[in-house]
């Protein structure tokens, strides 16, 4: 039975939004830390965060619904299985996609307790796992057969 492609169409939109929300965060993050506490600035940082995380978890699972067995119900379970199947580096998946994974849920359920001096740090200093996930998901898209993967 032939495997169901990868589609470019739900991955490449999702690769813009979170390339778009690094850039903004990025922005958001040169400014002095009383100011990026500013309401309105944390507010869109929180945002943007999120959204990025969700586009990475997103991602994931579309890839691991294409492969048997790659099935995930859970942010960390798409995060080891994506290093399980050589799509992420093993040990990367294991650390830092499941901590981004754990972090997006935090955001999501936990909001009230997440301080701004908690996503200034973050967003100093973790902000390149996105780009090493988005690498990841850049050589799959031009070289899928090397995952037994076919891309429309």
């Amino acid at each position: 039975m032939a495997r169901e492609p990868i589609k470019s169409q739900s991955i490449i939109p999702r690769i813009d939004g979170i390339q778009r929300d690094v850039k903004k965060l990025k922005m958001l993050v040169k400014l002095p830390i009383k100011k990026f506490g500013e309401e309105d600035n944390f507010i869109k940082a929180q945002f943007y965060l999120r959204r990025a995380l969700e586009g990475v978890f997103h991602i994931g699972s579309h890839i691991l619904s294409r492969m048997p067995g790659g099935r995930a119900t859970e942010y960390k379970e798409i995060a080891l299985k994506l290093g399980e199947f050589g799509i992420i580096d093993k040990k990367f998946a294991g650390n830092n996609l499941k901590a981004m994974a754990g972090y997006r849920n935090r955001l999501t359920h936990f909001y009230a307790d997440i301080t701004p001096k908690e996503i200034y740090r973050i967003v100093k200093i973790d902000l390149d796992d996105f780009d090493i996930f988005l690498k990841a998901v850049k050589r799959l898209l031009k070289k899928p057969k090397k995952f037994n993967l076919t891309v429309e």
